[in-house]
């Protein structure tokens, strides 16, 4: 490329950056096409000449990390908060998922909502003057019981439409039950069914992580503080929608997996938009192989777990 051809790069580009000219005017001043001071710059982009540098670090500092682990698992999108401390945390990550969800919800939709001590957090943080009459929120697990119903997928789901002033249905079923074959028999009750069905063809899925037994609220509340005898514990690395996965992010072969009343991981798969929120170092794990498993498309969590991510 000659001085003059460089030189007229230079002009075009300072006119544009620095002047704040529009590629009309600059047309009019060179005497050339519009399209052609498009081209121009891009040339100018393309040669060195101009170098756009976003400054997001300020603005937002957690952007490169975020997109470190969308190309790792390959993530419509990750969200990172700051990392304070375990309640602070939850807290900052529930307002944060509220307000992704508010972005991607349309009316029409069906949103799956499974439970626990997070997702009572979004719940908890969700406030808008936007309605969804024809949204219709269902749980993707049981419930029942008498400990921590604020967090069952049957509170939550009812909470998220109350803001949203949308419909909703409930799960009439347990987490748990006394054998494979008593699952069967749950599962095959129309009412339960006709839920499944409806959280199966969910365009949206909002669901947390767990990490190993030992750390799940619902696990102490149905088995007590000794839940080892049902798990094998070289194979569990934490759960989602109370399916307990192996690192792979597969289900994991063990005695609760054959009695929890649950949407399964193949028909979690299917949903277009699954929202994972979780944060704790002690979930890193299980995180990771949701992300293996690619049972999650968006990731909300904080920045102590997402750098856990990239170990």
């Amino acid at each position: 490329m000659s001085f003059e051809d460089r030189r007229i790069l230079v002009k075009i580009a300072e006119m544009y950056y620095e002047e704040g000219a529009t590629q009309s005017q600059i047309a009019d001043e060179i005497g050339v096409s519009r399209s052609l001071i498009s081209k121009y710059l891009a040339k100018a982009k393309e040669l060195g000449i101009v170098e756009i540098i976003i400054h997001d670090e300020t603005i937002h500092p957690y952007r490169q990390l975020e997109g470190k682990i969308e190309r790792l698992y390959g993530l419509r999108e990750v969200m990172c908060i700051p990392s304070l401390g375990n309640e602070s945390s939850k807290n900052r990550l529930g307002a944060a998922a509220s307000k992704y969800l508010l972005r991607v919800i349309r009316d029409g939709q069906t949103i799956g909502v499974s439970s626990g001590t997070t997702l009572h957090e979004v719940a908890e943080a969700l406030t808008t003057n936007q309605q969804f009459p024809s949204v219709t929120f269902v749980p993707l697990v049981g419930g029942m019981g008498n400990e921590r119903v604020d967090i069952h997928a049957n509170t939550l789901v009812a909470k998220f439409a109350g803001v949203l002033q949308s419909q909703y249905k409930l799960l009439h079923a347990p987490v748990m039950v006394d054998s494979k074959e008593a699952k069967e028999i749950f599962m095959r009750q129309t009412s339960i069914q006709d839920i499944f069905d409806l959280g199966a063809k969910a365009n949206i899925a909002i669901v947390g992580i767990g990490g190993t037994p030992e750390h799940s609220t619902m696990v102490k509340s149905y088995l007590g503080q000794e839940p080892q005898e049902y798990f094998n514990h070289t194979d569990v690395v934490g759960d989602i929608c109370y399916n307990f996965i192996n690192k792979k992010g597969e289900t994991s072969s063990n005695s609760w997996n054959e009695r929890v009343i649950s949407l399964g991981l193949e028909q979690l798969s299917e949903i277009p938009l699954v929202i994972g929120v979780a944060c704790g170092l002690e979930k890193a794990q299980a995180i990771k192989a949701a992300l293996e498993g690619k049972l999650v498309h968006v990731l909300i969590t904080d920045e102590l777990t997402a750098k856990a991510l990239l170990d």
